[in-house]
């Protein structure tokens, strides 16, 4: 049995979702951010250990679907996406990275959820905000203050009006009143699986939020793959309207092509009468020697042309019609093929049960499609990524290390791209790059990690053939720039000097990854 159709989420039910979810992620850090362009993320929050030395980690799903907006928890495995991201989500990633969820809350009343952050970028506070408002369902990350810092769908350029979301003003929530159903069912009367699914799933954690998984997730899936399908659709028919239009002019110019015989018999008559032809003539009227029954042959001349030369032009025409039909008939042929492909994958796209991404490959395997072209939201996504002031390795357990790219970068690794719990690292007998080793909140550092940072420590500085190397390692809060010190040029209030014999194999290994 089919679920019944549903539309966006209310406001009492958002306000539902938000009293289910929030006692189970509040607290949390935010390990990782993933993005699912174009419209949704999926945020891991990570609980300490507990006393069994477990870690827990929980999946919060966001999306700003224009079809289907929703929020629930992720208990479905997810697929991670290929390729460039888009500016909004890198930036998030970036500002919200190891932050802890303070608050989970409703706007208003309204279909709105905030999300609030501390201990984010520079130990501040950020705010994720959530407009789940049916077609106009945006994304929006806050500063300081709830300043806007960026917007997934910006306001369009061509507005009369200023905008709601202007980057650096304070975020105001969107006008209208909160979208209501009558009676407010709520989530459990509005939303249902089939009897069989519903007895083949024991009770998850959060029930509500596995209704808006199981069902708004469904109905967005079918939605896209019926947007997909007619999308494609259109494009195929465009195709095979053209298609058709090729085929018609190829059958006249076929049809064009078979008076070539008769043009070689206006040749052989001219030359048979040569001796009667002369410079001027538009046109000659003989007896026709290759009908049976008395009549005229009339031939269209070049007045221009000597006799010799226009018995000449008339063969020249014969030749080129013959290879004309040649070319028309391998033309006509390949285009007939190609209409019966299109209007086969027509057919089949018209089949709601049918796939639209394996229909486009086959079309584009056939040669009757070429690629779809980006969309603008696309090539935004596609926008090269921003320089970093550090190269990013990985430690043999995962850690994350970041080693400065220069004296300048140096300085914006250290003080804007790491945090206070992070361990710095620097040869300590001469100038080199500044390598951070990121850590958890509270968290310390591996010891097979700390020895890549130190190797990579090493490495970038003039003691990269050294045996032995002494490198200083601090907490990052530790390290301080003197006013008015040349780039790179810090001192520490903290720390130690580690003694480290090189390993040749552990460089070779943080150098190239590809290496087992």
């Amino acid at each position: 049995m089919s679920a019944p159709r549903a539309s966006g989420l209310s406001a009492f039910e958002v306000g539902e979702l938000v009293a289910e979810l929030a006692p189970l992620v509040t607290g949390a850090h935010l390990a990782e951010l993933v993005a699912l362009p174009p419209r949704d993320l999926v945020l891991y929050f990570k609980f300490d250990a507990g006393a069994d030395g477990r870690t827990l980690v929980r999946k919060l799903r966001v999306s700003a679907d224009g079809d289907r907006p929703r929020l629930h928890l992720q208990t479905s495995r997810q697929e991670r996406p290929d390729g460039p991201v888009g500016p909004f989500f890198r930036r998030c990633a970036e500002e919200l990275a190891g932050a802890r969820l303070r608050r989970i809350s409703q706007s208003g009343r309204d279909r709105i959820v905030v999300f609030e952050f501390e201990d984010a970028i520079r130990g501040e506070r950020r705010g994720l905000v959530a407009e789940l408002v049916g077609r106009h369902s945006n994304l929006v990350l806050l500063g300081p203050s709830e300043k806007v810092l960026d917007v997934l769908v910006p306001p369009p350029g061509a507005a009369k009006s200023a905008p709601r979301l202007q980057l650096g003003a304070p975020w105001t929530p969107p006008p209208g009143a909160p979208r209501e159903i009558a009676g407010e069912m709520g989530l459990r009367a509005r939303l249902s699986l089939g009897p069989s699914e519903s007895e083949a799933r024991a009770e998850p954690l959060a029930p509500l939020s596995f209704l808006v998984q199981e069902v708004l997730g469904r109905e967005v899936a079918e939605l896209a793959s019926a947007r997909a399908r007619r999308d494609l659709q259109e494009r195929l028919e465009r195709k095979l309207e053209r298609a058709r239009s090729l085929e018609h002019g190829l059958v006249q110019r076929l049809a064009a092509s078979q008076n070539a015989e008769e043009v070689r018999l206006d040749g052989e008559a001219l030359k048979a009468n040569l001796h009667i032809l002369a410079r001027g003539m538009a046109e000659i009227a003989i007896p026709d020697p290759y009908s049976e029954e008395p009549r005229e042959r009339r031939i269209e001349l070049d007045p221009r042309r000597s006799p010799r030369e226009n018995v000449e032009w008339v063969f020249e025409r014969y030749k080129k019609l013959l290879r004309a039909r040649e070319s028309v008939e391998r033309e006509l042929e390949l285009a007939r093929e190609k209409l019966g492909h299109l209007s086969e994958l027509c057919a089949l796209c018209a089949d709601s049960t049918s796939d639209a991404q394996a229909l486009e490959a086959r079309a584009l395997s056939l040669g009757v499609l070429e690629p779809q072209q980006a969309t603008t939201e696309e090539r935004e996504r596609k926008t090269p990524e921003p320089r970093k002031p550090y190269k990013l390795f990985h430690g043999r357990n995962g850690g994350e290390i970041r080693v400065g790219r220069n004296a300048a970068d140096n300085d914006d690794l250290t003080f804007h791209h790491s945090k206070g719990g992070d361990l710095w690292l620097h040869t300590a007998d001469c100038p080199g790059s500044h390598v951070i080793l990121c850590l958890d909140k509270g968290a310390e550092p591996d010891p097979e990690d700390l020895l890549d940072a130190a190797h990579l420590a090493a490495h970038f500085s003039p003691m990269r053939e050294a045996t032995k190397v002494n490198v200083h390692v601090a907490r990052r809060k530790e390290v301080h720039k003197p006013k008015g010190a040349k780039p790179g040029l810090v001192t520490l209030s903290g720390g130690k000097v580690l003694a480290l014999r090189m390993q040749p194999e552990r460089l070779r290994r943080l150098l190239d990854p590809t290496r087992t």
